[in-house]
């Protein structure tokens, strides 16, 4: 099963939880055991797994990428996002999740979080099921 899911982002940098809507898509496959894949085809955004107890662990991420790899920094990209497909690299375009008993097993203070580097815009992420 292939599922796409809309995601509406609101800032240059954000990351979005988005586990309700990737549960969502596991449980409306009948999947009991498989496994989840997580796509983003966009070349500015990306897909991470991380804390989701403390904001504080999000707003930090945010804090010390933007000053590693900067939005400004006499790229010459024309385009003027070159900042956005560093970090899109960095964290990646996919994740591959575990399912068992039809639910996802994530940690306890593990969230699935879509990565903006390049908004606000209206992103996709599509969303793979299989049994296995």
């Amino acid at each position: 099963m292939l599922k796409e899911i809309h995601v509406q982002t609101h800032a240059q940098t954000e990351f979005v939880i988005v586990d309700s809507e990737v549960q969502t898509a596991v449980s409306e496959s009948g999947v009991e055991e498989g496994v989840c894949l997580l796509w983003v085809p966009h070349t500015t955004a990306g897909v991470t797994i991380n804390e989701n107890a403390d904001p504080d662990v999000v707003r930090d991420m945010l804090m010390e990428m933007n000053k590693v790899i900067p939005f400004q920094d006499g790229y010459h990209h024309m385009e003027g996002n070159s900042a956005a497909h560093i970090k899109s690299s960095l964290f990646g375009p996919s994740l591959s999740l575990i399912i068992t008993g039809g639910r996802l097993v994530l940690g306890t203070w593990q969230s699935i979080y879509f990565c903006e580097f390049d908004g606000p815009r209206r992103r996709r992420l599509l969303i793979k099921v299989t049994e296995g």
